[in-house]
Protein backbone atom coordinates (compact mmCIF):
# COMPACT_ATOMS: atom_id res chain seq x y z
CA UNK A 1 0.00 0.00 0.00
CA UNK A 2 1.22 3.34 -0.72
CA UNK A 3 2.58 5.43 1.91
CA UNK A 4 0.49 9.43 2.68
CA UNK A 5 3.18 11.02 0.86
CA UNK A 6 2.45 9.13 -2.25
CA UNK A 7 -0.73 9.50 -2.24
CA UNK A 8 -1.38 12.76 -1.49
CA UNK A 9 1.74 13.92 -4.20
CA UNK A 10 0.05 11.96 -6.72
CA UNK A 11 -3.70 12.69 -6.26
CA UNK A 12 -2.92 16.32 -6.25
CA UNK A 13 -0.32 16.07 -9.03
CA UNK A 14 -3.39 17.30 -12.07
CA UNK A 15 -4.00 20.35 -9.63
CA UNK A 16 -0.28 20.85 -9.86
CA UNK A 17 0.32 20.67 -13.21
CA UNK A 18 -2.72 23.10 -14.08
CA UNK A 19 -1.21 25.52 -11.17
CA UNK A 20 2.42 25.12 -12.96
CA UNK A 21 1.09 25.86 -16.63
CA UNK A 22 -1.59 28.61 -16.04
CA UNK A 23 -1.28 31.20 -18.80
CA UNK A 24 -0.02 33.59 -16.15
CA UNK A 25 2.71 31.32 -15.17
CA UNK A 26 3.81 30.19 -18.84
CA UNK A 27 3.88 34.22 -19.75
CA UNK A 28 6.15 35.21 -16.61
CA UNK A 29 8.64 32.79 -17.03
CA UNK A 30 8.59 33.17 -20.90
CA UNK A 31 9.91 36.38 -19.86
CA UNK A 32 6.62 38.12 -22.07
CA UNK A 33 5.92 40.20 -18.96
CA UNK A 34 7.65 42.88 -17.00
CA UNK A 35 8.64 43.11 -13.74
CA UNK A 36 5.68 44.97 -12.81
CA UNK A 37 3.54 41.43 -13.20
CA UNK A 38 6.38 39.72 -10.73
CA UNK A 39 5.44 42.11 -8.41
CA UNK A 40 2.18 42.04 -8.28
CA UNK A 41 2.63 38.08 -8.38
CA UNK A 42 5.11 38.71 -5.01
CA UNK A 43 2.79 40.92 -3.66
CA UNK A 44 -0.27 38.26 -3.62
CA UNK A 45 2.01 35.78 -2.25
CA UNK A 46 2.57 38.00 0.68
CA UNK A 47 -1.20 37.56 2.08
CA UNK A 48 -1.07 33.74 1.57
CA UNK A 49 2.07 33.39 3.77
CA UNK A 50 1.01 35.84 6.59
CA UNK A 51 -2.14 33.57 6.69
CA UNK A 52 0.33 30.65 6.89
CA UNK A 53 2.82 31.92 9.44
CA UNK A 54 1.24 34.43 11.37
CA UNK A 55 -1.37 31.57 12.46
CA UNK A 56 1.87 28.97 12.77
CA UNK A 57 2.82 29.24 16.50
CA UNK A 58 -0.40 28.45 18.22
CA UNK A 59 -0.42 25.22 16.00
CA UNK A 60 3.43 24.13 17.77
CA UNK A 61 1.36 21.76 20.26
CA UNK A 62 -1.45 20.42 18.00
CA UNK A 63 -1.03 16.62 17.59
CA UNK A 64 -1.42 17.02 13.54
CA UNK A 65 0.20 20.39 12.40
CA UNK A 66 2.96 20.53 15.72
CA UNK A 67 5.67 18.96 13.93
CA UNK A 68 5.40 21.08 10.53
CA UNK A 69 5.95 24.00 12.02
CA UNK A 70 9.63 25.02 11.16
CA UNK A 71 10.76 28.26 11.27
CA UNK A 72 13.73 27.56 8.53
CA UNK A 73 10.44 27.13 5.89
CA UNK A 74 9.42 30.87 7.52
CA UNK A 75 9.12 32.79 3.88
CA UNK A 76 7.33 36.30 5.42
CA UNK A 77 10.70 38.44 6.58
CA UNK A 78 12.57 37.33 2.65
CA UNK A 79 9.00 38.21 0.85
CA UNK A 80 8.95 41.93 2.68
CA UNK A 81 12.61 42.75 1.51
CA UNK A 82 11.53 41.60 -2.07
CA UNK A 83 8.86 43.86 -1.90
CA UNK A 84 11.01 46.51 -0.13
CA UNK A 85 13.20 45.77 -3.29
CA UNK A 86 10.35 45.95 -5.87
CA UNK A 87 8.40 48.39 -4.91
CA UNK A 88 9.99 50.47 -2.91
CA UNK A 89 10.48 51.57 0.98
CA UNK A 90 6.37 52.22 0.87
CA UNK A 91 5.79 48.88 -0.27
CA UNK A 92 2.71 48.29 2.58
CA UNK A 93 1.18 51.53 1.29
CA UNK A 94 -0.20 50.16 -2.09
CA UNK A 95 0.23 46.46 -1.12
CA UNK A 96 -3.55 45.27 -2.69
CA UNK A 97 -5.24 41.16 -2.07
CA UNK A 98 -6.87 40.40 -5.31
CA UNK A 99 -10.50 38.85 -4.77
CA UNK A 100 -8.82 35.17 -5.43
CA UNK A 101 -6.00 35.73 -3.17
CA UNK A 102 -8.51 37.32 -0.27
CA UNK A 103 -10.20 33.98 -0.84
CA UNK A 104 -7.10 31.66 -0.31
CA UNK A 105 -5.87 33.59 2.46
CA UNK A 106 -9.09 33.43 4.20
CA UNK A 107 -9.31 29.65 3.83
CA UNK A 108 -6.14 28.80 5.08
CA UNK A 109 -6.43 30.92 8.68
CA UNK A 110 -10.07 29.60 8.44
CA UNK A 111 -7.95 25.59 8.52
CA UNK A 112 -5.44 26.92 11.32
CA UNK A 113 -8.37 28.02 13.51
CA UNK A 114 -11.19 25.17 13.43
CA UNK A 115 -8.85 22.25 11.48
CA UNK A 116 -5.56 22.02 12.35
CA UNK A 117 -5.35 19.01 9.93
CA UNK A 118 -6.25 20.50 7.29
CA UNK A 119 -3.59 23.29 7.52
CA UNK A 120 -1.13 20.73 6.86
CA UNK A 121 -2.57 20.29 3.48
CA UNK A 122 -1.76 24.42 2.47
CA UNK A 123 1.83 24.23 4.42
CA UNK A 124 2.48 21.20 1.96
CA UNK A 125 1.49 22.31 -1.48
CA UNK A 126 3.08 25.88 -0.41
CA UNK A 127 6.60 25.05 0.90
CA UNK A 128 7.70 21.14 -0.91
CA UNK A 129 6.28 23.67 -4.05
CA UNK A 130 8.61 26.39 -2.77
CA UNK A 131 11.73 24.13 -2.47
CA UNK A 132 10.86 22.35 -6.09
CA UNK A 133 9.42 24.34 -8.48
CA UNK A 134 10.31 27.70 -6.65
CA UNK A 135 14.00 27.32 -7.82
CA UNK A 136 12.99 27.10 -11.32
CA UNK A 137 11.02 30.87 -10.50
CA UNK A 138 14.26 32.46 -9.01
CA UNK A 139 16.18 31.44 -12.09
CA UNK A 140 14.02 32.62 -14.78
CA UNK A 141 13.50 36.10 -12.61
CA UNK A 142 17.27 36.84 -12.09
CA UNK A 143 17.80 36.22 -15.69
CA UNK A 144 15.13 38.10 -16.90
CA UNK A 145 14.75 41.19 -14.60
CA UNK A 146 18.81 41.26 -13.52
CA UNK A 147 18.21 40.28 -9.88
CA UNK A 148 21.56 39.21 -8.34
CA UNK A 149 21.79 35.96 -7.36
CA UNK A 150 19.91 35.06 -4.37
CA UNK A 151 19.62 38.66 -3.59
CA UNK A 152 17.05 40.90 -3.49
CA UNK A 153 14.03 40.47 -5.41
CA UNK A 154 14.47 36.40 -5.19
CA UNK A 155 15.25 36.19 -1.36
CA UNK A 156 11.64 34.42 -1.23
CA UNK A 157 13.08 31.82 -3.42
CA UNK A 158 16.17 31.15 -1.14
CA UNK A 159 16.25 29.39 1.90
CA UNK A 160 19.05 30.19 3.82
CA UNK A 161 18.48 28.09 6.52
CA UNK A 162 18.06 24.46 4.67
CA UNK A 163 21.43 23.76 3.56
CA UNK A 164 20.09 20.57 1.90
CA UNK A 165 16.81 21.07 0.17
CA UNK A 166 16.45 16.92 -1.03
CA UNK A 167 17.46 15.70 2.38
CA UNK A 168 14.46 17.94 3.89
CA UNK A 169 12.41 17.17 1.79
CA UNK A 170 12.62 13.65 2.16
CA UNK A 171 12.69 14.63 5.81
CA UNK A 172 8.84 16.36 5.49
CA UNK A 173 7.65 13.34 3.67
CA UNK A 174 8.27 11.63 6.48
CA UNK A 175 6.24 13.51 8.56
CA UNK A 176 3.47 13.14 6.51
CA UNK A 177 3.81 9.41 6.75
CA UNK A 178 3.60 9.65 10.32
CA UNK A 179 0.83 12.40 10.48
CA UNK A 180 -1.54 11.90 13.47
CA UNK A 181 -4.75 11.00 11.51
CA UNK A 182 -7.05 8.35 10.43
CA UNK A 183 -7.82 7.35 7.19
CA UNK A 184 -10.92 8.86 6.72
CA UNK A 185 -8.88 12.27 8.24
CA UNK A 186 -6.12 11.22 5.48
CA UNK A 187 -8.31 11.63 2.49
CA UNK A 188 -9.73 14.81 3.64
CA UNK A 189 -5.96 16.31 3.97
CA UNK A 190 -6.06 15.05 0.47
CA UNK A 191 -9.07 16.85 -0.69
CA UNK A 192 -8.31 20.41 0.99
CA UNK A 193 -4.74 19.20 -0.96
CA UNK A 194 -6.63 19.80 -4.16
CA UNK A 195 -8.46 22.30 -3.02
CA UNK A 196 -5.42 24.83 -1.85
CA UNK A 197 -4.25 23.90 -5.94
CA UNK A 198 -7.01 25.08 -7.24
CA UNK A 199 -6.96 28.27 -5.07
CA UNK A 200 -3.90 28.83 -5.85
CA UNK A 201 -5.01 28.38 -9.90
CA UNK A 202 -7.37 31.42 -8.97
CA UNK A 203 -4.81 33.77 -7.97
CA UNK A 204 -3.37 32.79 -11.30
CA UNK A 205 -6.08 33.41 -13.29
CA UNK A 206 -6.80 36.33 -11.94
CA UNK A 207 -3.34 37.51 -12.55
CA UNK A 208 -3.73 36.50 -15.63
CA UNK A 209 -6.63 39.41 -16.09
CA UNK A 210 -4.74 41.98 -15.08
CA UNK A 211 -1.55 41.35 -17.35
CA UNK A 212 -2.93 40.28 -20.50
CA UNK A 213 -1.08 40.23 -23.33
CA UNK A 214 -2.67 41.87 -26.23
CA UNK A 215 -3.13 39.68 -29.00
Amino acid sequence: MDSFSTLIRTASHEQHVEAETSTFMSDLLGGKLGVDAYARYTEQLWFVYEALETNAERLTSDPAAGSFIQPELFRLPALERDLEHLRGPDWRATLTALPATRTYATRIAECADTWPAGYIAHHYTRYLGDLSGGQIIRDKAEKTWGFARKGDGVRFYVFEEIANPAAFKRGYRELLDEVHADDLEKQRIIAECKRAFALNTGVFQALGQEFRLSA
